[in-house]
């Protein structure tokens, strides 16, 4: 679907209200919703602030109801989802909708029109809604703000103790609670301060999930506008201080516009502000910063776009909070504590330095990364946290420890690990061995000794070939001590990498494998079908899906890696070029203007998971890059 909607489209609540839209504000806060205007998720508002860490999040401004009397009718123009009921159904009156740098609806009453239009203040928690009266008679135009104070994950009910300060000065509604004030500005509005609340509120996709679906908001007060032809109202929601003027709508995405250009839109929306420092989202709406998404996306998200300095502070930042050699994992919601049990984020970090410094040559840069490097290298040698250690016979890296997933498979459903893949697994020792000639020739650019690494690379790289490649089946393995010979998608990344293994005929027969087996329109699956464990749907409550999440469930991201390994063993520009001819369908059938997370590995594929997810969108747009540039 394209990025605006007619009358036809808004109007099928089924399509409309699956349809969501995103905008973001620079620090991790954002409003979101759907094309028809109901909320389906406990995650949707018009101003989700983004609270002293990208991971304190909390929805203010849930929604607005709204009603228009012309002529002496009254007509609703919002829609909500009760339990058992839809009402009002605004979305019956939609002429339009679209979502660019604003989201704007068009609301058609016989012949009158009015236009409701949201904005973002770029680096503030502050959200602004016009309603425009662009018939030629007058209109009544009544809004209550339907708002609550709740962390983004959580629901909000009915409580005695909301609000607890609660004052009407001469145009503003002030609202405060659990110390987070929330401001309403209604300049020219008829206000009558009303306490009331709106009970049970529905939200489908959270239905679907199996999670709790149900909400209760808080209405604080009635705003009423007299509205003459071409005459608007406004609302302001912020928290803190006044947020001064929302950012000026920029160009709309089009259907037939460069798909590089849209793509470099998709990125702009992980790349936050996290105090002084940049940082990137893993995902919106309910990822906060994952050390493994960051040094995965990076190249795609800030190098593709030219954006190197940021590259470098993101970098930093990771390297600054490294711990016993290891890079954090996560920086958790409602914790300033990170997390470190991942044996992979830590490689794809030496990864991202090696591609940040191919891009853009910055020696006071590579001296600092060339230390994070030997400091990695160090503790990778002798042992850290969750068993991950070189082993001294062969040079491969080992990691596993009892309740802990550490590769990028990490889903648990309760205190059973989907994926553990303890051992030695394919993807971890071809970024090991990457992560070792990195140092080496990041050392030798600057004049320095390499500590041995060119050598441990090479002893590592003979064991890989001799230990994960298995002639009868065709393929690598994807863990060796113990051994799993599943086919999976983690050989790839180990294929793909500069300086990964580069047994060119074992590689293209274990890409051949991975085509025949893994390879969808949407991205590869995580486990071949008829494998034991394979799942082809990603549905169901969510200790289903995290059940499915790795065991077939296919990935947008992982074309990114597909692609580069297929150009650098196989030279397939055209094959890779195809692959890539869904982006427009991608960016328009889930979350407008993003990538989603997942799709199921069976056909009929939908769109699941995380509908914004970073490294679906870095890496769509690094492997169209990287095929532009296998064509000159």
């Amino acid at each position: 679907m394209p990025t605006r909607l007619d009358a036809r489209a808004c109007r099928d609540f089924g399509l409309s209200s699956r349809l969501e839209w995103i905008l973001t504000n620079g620090i991790g806060g954002y409003a979101m919703g759907t094309a028809c205007g109901a909320n389906t998720r406990r995650y949707h508002g018009l101003l989700v602030a983004s609270l002293d860490s990208l991971s304190a999040r909390m929805v203010l401004l849930a929604n607005l109801e709204a009603h228009v009397t012309v002529n002496g009718e009254s007509f609703g123009l919002s829609t909500n989802q009760y339990v058992g009921a839809i009402h009002p159904k605004g979305y019956s009156r939609l002429e339009s909708f679209r979502a660019g740098d604003s989201v704007e609806w068009v609301y058609a009453i016989g012949s009158e029109r009015i236009v409701k239009r949201l904005r973002l203040h770029p680096g503030h928690n502050g959200c602004t809604v016009e309603y425009r009266n662009e018939g030629n008679e007058a209109i009544a135009l009544t809004l209550r703000p339907l708002v609550c104070h709740k962390f983004y994950h959580e629901n909000f009910r009915l409580t005695d103790f909301y609000p607890q300060f609660l004052v009407f000065p001469e145009g503003k509604t002030i609202l405060s609670h659990r110390d987070v004030s929330l401001t309403l500005e209604h300049p020219g509005a008829d206000r009558t301060p009303t306490t009331g609340w709106y009970y049970r509120f529905e939200y489908g996709r959270e239905a679907e999930r199996g999670l709790d679906a149900i909400d209760d908001l808080y209405c604080p007060c009635e705003l009423r506008y007299v509205l003459g032809a071409g005459e608007t109202a406004t609302l302001v929601a912020f928290e803190g201080e006044s947020p001064g003027s929302p950012g000026e709508d920029g160009e709309i995405l089009a259907v037939d516009g460069p798909v590089e250009h849209e793509l470099e839109r998709a990125a702009e929306m992980f790349l936050v502000r996290v105090g002084d420092e940049p940082g990137i989202l893993a995902g919106f709406p309910w990822f906060t910063e994952w050390g493994r998404d960051t040094a995965i996306s990076l190249p795609g998200l800030c190098l593709c776009t030219g954006k190197y300095e940021t590259a470098r502070g993101i970098l930093r930042r990771l390297g600054r909070a490294m711990k016993d050699g290891l890079v954090p994992n996560r920086f958790p919601d409602k914790s300033a504590q990170p997390e470190y049990h991942t044996a992979d984020a830590t490689l794809w970090f030496a990864n991202s330095i090696w591609h940040t410094i191919s891009a853009d040559w910055d020696e006071l840069f590579a001296r600092e990364a060339l230390g994070w490097l030997r400091e990695v290298v160090r503790h990778h040698t002798a042992g850290t946290q969750f068993g991950i250690k070189a082993d001294p016979e062969d040079g491969l890296l080992s990691q596993g420890a009892p309740g802990y997933q550490l590769t990028w498979m990490d889903a648990k459903v309760g205190d059973r690990v989907v994926t553990p893949r303890h051992g030695k697994p394919v993807e971890i020792n071809g970024l090991w061995i990457n992560a070792l000639r990195v140092t080496a020739k990041i050392a030798g650019r600057l004049g320095e000794g390499d500590d041995g690494c060119a050598a441990l690379a090479d002893r590592a790289s003979a064991s890989f070939e001799e230990k994960f490649w298995n002639e009868r089946i065709g393929h690598y393995l994807d863990t060796v001590e113990p051994d799993d010979a599943s086919l999976r998608p983690n050989q790839v990344l180990a294929l793909a990498l500069p300086f990964g293994p580069s047994h060119s005929g074992h590689a293209v027969r274990a890409l051949e494998r991975v085509r025949n087996e893994l390879l969808t329109p949407n991205g590869l699956r995580t486990l071949a079908p008829g494998s034991p464990g394979y799942h082809g749907r990603y549905e169901g409550p969510l200790a289903e899906r995290d059940a499915a999440y790795h065991q077939g469930t296919a990935w947008p991201w992982l074309l990114g890696p597909y692609i580069s390994a297929t150009l650098r063993h196989r030279g397939a520009i055209e094959e890779c070029e195809r692959l890539l001819g869904r982006i427009k369908v991608w960016l328009s059938e889930y979350g407008l203007g993003g990538i989603a997370e997942v799709y199921d590995g069976d056909t009929p594929q939908f769109a699941n998971g995380c509908p914004w997810q970073a490294w679906s969108v870095a890496e769509v747009l690094r492997a169209l890059h990287e095929v532009r540039g296998a064509k000159r």
